[in-house]
């Protein structure tokens, strides 16, 4: 199949366009294919029969069979993304497997793609890696591994359709599978000691006896209510938990994690900092800084490149440590923090201009905007830390400094809107509030004109572009109460949560898609689905102010769910990793592993730290 348009697509989207055409099938296994398939109107069926025609048992591996499946999921102008390009959400839990794609604009039809029969356990990814960050790739999906006696047969079949949206799609799965079930969990990722929460419901009916579900092997309790399975049990000892689930002869499984509680989680990282990530050399210029850790090796890590130096996102370190210390008492880690910010002010900010570096030794041969509201984030921490106005006065000049060199037109990743103008107003600086709302408002009315029309940034488009917009947007409405920022806010965040799925897998829930961070900012510098990477928290941000200026529970709830999911990065250890490759290989290379750098993850723990009040 080279071309799938839905019927009423004012568009003429091409949902399956890639570089290996649709149904391709390659089988390592001593294995013939037939392939079928049946199109009426907008629905089509395939049927994939992969036949043993030896005189010998085979036996499957997990990467033996690929059948490519590519969605139309890349990066080129906005307004094209918009229309004719589509996030691709996957599910692999063997017997209940599915893909939700949605076109990236929201407008309806979308496309989705429920198994039938067989099982998928995973999926793979090929690359076109000249296009860097801006191909998602071709999606590969893999059988869970089987073997077949001589002339048997082995079937994997699905039904694609049209759908509305994210809450269409969870309806109309149950119209076109018979033997869907539908796995929640109330938290994907969880602190110790409190309660597991799941749901499972079938459109099919079973009796008590035809239901088993396991616990990371051992059995476990439920009770059944109107055809809807519930589990709930205390979750105690920290690690991943595995449900394996199996309803009148349906397989899946359902992955959760559980964490040290967050004050543990929190102490143990600021330490792990402290000890191994600081470098501590008096006669070196980099003295102070905190750097990269490389876990593998044991060894901390610098580099002049870009995504691995002395400054940029690892400033996130020093932010979290000084929230960290707003309320707990640790000399240690107090120590260590002003031993960084010597470093900071010597070598990576000018506090007389507001000039952030990109690197130490005051480099700034690569100038990027990014760089300036995260440093004026990590001074007001400071202000707040130490009551101190010459940090305030610090973080003044830096968002001066960024609007003064055109930023007004850029997508900042979280600039402290409201923070810096509530620090202000505790210092009666009522000039500089002035200056700053003015930029603001500026800024504001350049993101609204914009709208959905984004412009090109270090990617072609990402959600790192719609989450900023939307942040942006909310923030300045909350300080000016003017209405046109606060619809424009909501046309954003109709383009921003098409970015999240709903897979029930600790690594997927309320996870933004992203597919280049561990390419730029680990170790192994392998491209390729990074879930969960802690950006995916602006998300869940974003669903925090919406759901403080309408009232709406509901994104409440999808906010808390977004902020724990980047925490799987983090380890009760301390250790951490800067990125976690999902799919199972990319471009033929073994994925599905945690960076061994932790970078410049810290971002997610500190959000974590500053909203969740657990």
């Amino acid at each position: 199949m080279k071309e799938l348009i839905l019927s009423n697509d004012s568009y003429q989207m091409n949902w399956v366009e890639g570089n290996t055409e649709w149904g391709t099938v390659i089988c390592k296994a001593n294995l013939t294919v037939d392939k079928k398939s049946y199109r009426e109107g907008d629905i089509i069926k395939e049927e994939y029969t992969f036949t043993n025609h030896t005189n010998r048992e085979v036996f499957t591996e997990l990467t033996d069979i690929k059948i490519y499946v590519p969605f139309n999921d890349d990066y080129t102008t906005a307004q094209e993304c918009m229309e004719r390009k589509c996030h691709t959400h996957i599910w692999c839990g063997d017997e209940i497997a599915y893909i939700m794609a949605l076109r990236m604009g929201g407008e309806a039809p979308h496309l989705g793609l429920v198994l039938n029969k067989g099982a998928i356990h995973s999926y793979s990814i090929e690359r076109d890696i000249e296009r860097i960050s801006n191909d998602r790739g071709d999606f590969i999906l893999h059988p869970k591994p089987f073997s077949l006696s001589p002339k048997e047969s082995y079937v994997i079949a699905w039904t694609l359709f049209p759908h509305n949206g994210k809450e269409d799609f969870y309806k109309k799965i149950a119209k076109y599978c018979n033997r869907f079930l539908d796995v929640q969990a109330e938290n994907y990722v969880l602190f110790s000691g409190e309660d597991v929460i799941v749901k499972i419901k079938a459109n099919y009916n079973f009796t008590k006896e035809e239901v088993e579900i396991t616990q990371n092997g051992k059995k476990v309790d439920f009770i059944i209510k109107e055809q809807t399975i519930f589990i709930k049990e205390a979750s105690e000892a920290t690690g991943e938990i595995k449900y394996q689930i199996s309803v009148k002869g349906v397989n899946t499984f359902l992955h959760l994690l559980v964490l040290p509680n967050l004050k543990e989680l929190v102490k143990a990282r600021c330490h792990f900092i402290t000890q191994k990530q600081q470098y501590k050399k008096p006669n070196s210029r980099l003295n102070g800084a905190y750097l990269i850790y490389d876990n593998q090796d044991s060894s901390l890590f610098y580099s002049s490149k870009n995504d691995y130096n002395g400054g940029r996102e690892r400033v996130g370190m020093g932010i979290l440590l000084a929230k960290y210390l707003q309320t707990q008492d640790d000399p240690d880690v107090d120590k260590s923090l002003r031993h960084y910010i010597e470093y900071v002010k010597r070598e990576l900010v000018n506090e007389s201009t507001g000039e952030v570096y990109n690197d130490y030794m005051c480099n700034n041969k690569c100038k990027r905007l990014y760089n300036s509201p995260w440093f004026a984030l990590f001074y007001l921490e400071l202000y707040q830390l130490y009551k101190r106005s010459e940090y305030l006065i610090a973080a003044y000049k830096i968002i001066v400094y960024y609007y003064e060199n055109g930023g007004t037109r850029f997508y900042p990743i979280e600039l402290p809107i409201i923070y810096i103008i509530s620090c202000m107003s505790k210092e009666n600086m009522d000039k500089e509030i002035q200056v700053v709302m003015e930029y603001f408002k500026q800024h504001a009315d350049f993101i609204a004109k914009t709208g959905i029309d984004y412009p090109r940034s270090e990617v072609n488009y990402e959600q790192s572009i719609v989450a900023p917009a939307a942040d942006i947007l909310f923030q300045v409405y909350m300080l000016t109460k003017n209405q046109e920022y606060l619809e424009a806010a909501k046309k954003q965040l109709k383009v921003l949560e098409l970015f999240n799925g709903m897979q029930p897998d600790y690594h997927l829930y309320e996870v933004a898609i992203r597919h280049w961070d561990g390419y730029w900012f680990g170790k192994n510098k392998m491209y390729g689905d990074t879930f969960p990477h802690y950006w995916s928290s602006l998300t869940g941000i974003v669903y925090r102010y919406y759901s403080e200026v309408t009232g709406d529970k509901k994104y409440q709830e999808k906010f808390t769910k977004s902020l724990r999911a980047t925490l799987s990065l983090f380890y009760p250890d301390g250790t951490a990793s800067c990125a976690y490759v999902y799919p199972a290989t990319v471009n033929g290379q073994k994925a599905d592993f945690a960076d061994p750098y932790a970078n410049d993850q810290d971002w997610g723990l500190y959000y974590a730290w500053k909203y969740l009040e657990l």
